[in-house]
């Protein structure tokens, strides 16, 4: 009988534990799914080559005024002469 009753007991617990973990809100939400359909999104806005490449600059921070590629002599500030 008393092994009747452990086998019952511990199952039981396992059928609650495993109930719990299926019926959580956040189990079928991926955010990484997420993630890529926005950015497949944004990518798809941009029809042109030249804008693909400019939003590929923006993404990666290329090309900003604030702060200039090193090397880039159009982008330093021309000393004056006297």
């Amino acid at each position: 009988m008393i092994d009747h009753f452990a086998l019952a007991f511990g199952h039981g617990l396992l059928a609650i534990a495993m109930l719990r973990l299926v019926m959580r809100a956040g189990l079928d939400a991926d955010p990484l799914i997420g993630e890529i359909a926005a950015e497949t999104i944004s990518k798809r806005k941009v029809t042109n080559a030249s804008g693909r490449s400019a939003a590929r600059r923006a993404r990666h921070g290329v090309g900003d005024a604030a702060d200039p590629a090193p090397g880039n002599a159009a982008a330093e500030p021309a000393e004056p002469r006297a």
